[in-house]
């Protein structure tokens, strides 16, 4: 018979987590209950205990500290859309938005977006433009990972069959860091995207690009950084004709796939249009500038 766990220590639930069998880890349930009713349906096994987290204290919430943002893993889209966060963030909050409809983000929380993989995540372009990090615990201790090698692909992560995902972390921003999100799908809601973009750009005193981070969600196996358009857009003056620039070239790293949602050839298209949108309205917008 099927057990639900639901630990109130994290402690505890590391314990289940490495004692003996698998386990389904239970966070808001938006992914694991439509997986569990497909099976049933046709009729597939599905014995696996549950483990609930929803009454670990540590893995919820959203601290602030002069290194920056602790985010854990708990928190809801909607507490995510909801918070005191700087411009840097924009990009996030935007996408928190598009995670269903309310009653999905009222559920579901931002690390069981990241655990799930999907390589249309709407969640990861916009903390791979943070330069977020994940924290993860096992009974052994802890570990911080780059998102970047934390997601490793279609349901695919770094996630050791003994460890939870705690937290994560996202380094201080600057001041002047601004931030945007954009996301295709075949309507304007309640969709899975197409090709999706984050963008977080900050300028100097004399309005040249001072950082840059560019990420592209649902055209390769795992959303991924754009860091060589980022390195050649650097220290370039701030335009609107900067972000008409770009080229199918400044995409060549994305890998899209054929699928019911979209060809290849349209995702990659729909990427550029995306990036360029979403910089020329970042850099056209009123920036701040590093004093």
């Amino acid at each position: 018979m099927t057990r639900y766990l639901r630990p109130r220590t994290l402690d505890e639930a590391l314990a289940l987590r490495a004692g003996d069998g698998p386990l389904t880890i239970l966070a808001g349930g938006t992914d694991v209950y439509p997986v569990r009713t497909q099976r049933a349906a046709w009729f597939e096994p599905h014995n696996r205990d549950l483990l609930d987290l929803s009454l670990i204290p540590e893995l919820a919430g959203i601290d602030h500290a002069p290194e920056g943002i602790r985010i854990g893993a708990m928190a809801t889209w909607s507490a995510i859309a909801q918070a005191d966060l700087p411009p840097a963030f924009d990009a996030l909050k935007q996408a928190s938005r598009q995670v269903g409809g309310v009653q999905i983000q009222n559920r579901a929380t931002i690390g069981g977006n990241l655990c799930n993989a999907s390589p249309a995540a709407d969640g990861v372009p916009p903390l791979l433009a943070l330069d977020a990090e994940v924290e993860l615990a096992s009974p052994g201790g802890r570990r911080r990972l780059p998102l970047a090698s934390f997601v490793l692909g279609n349901r695919k992560t770094a996630l050791a069959p003994d460890e939870l995902l705690v937290a994560i972390h996202v380094p201080a921003q600057p001041a002047e860091a601004r931030s945007t999100f954009k996301k295709l799908g075949a309507r304007a809601y309640l969709v899975i995207s197409i090709a999706s973009v984050a963008i977080n750009l900050a300028l100097d005193a004399q309005g040249r690009i001072a950082s840059l981070r560019i990420a592209v969600g649902a055209c390769a196996a795992a959303p991924q950084r754009l860091s060589a358009l980022e390195a050649r857009l650097l220290d370039q003056v701030s335009s609107r004709a900067l972000a008409e620039s770009l080229s199918a070239a400044d995409l060549a790293p994305l890998s899209p796939i054929d699928d019911v949602r979209a060809s290849a050839a349209y995702r990659r298209d729909a990427a550029l249009v995306l990036v360029r949108r979403a910089l020329a309205g970042l850099l056209s917008s009123p920036l701040e500038v590093a004093a």
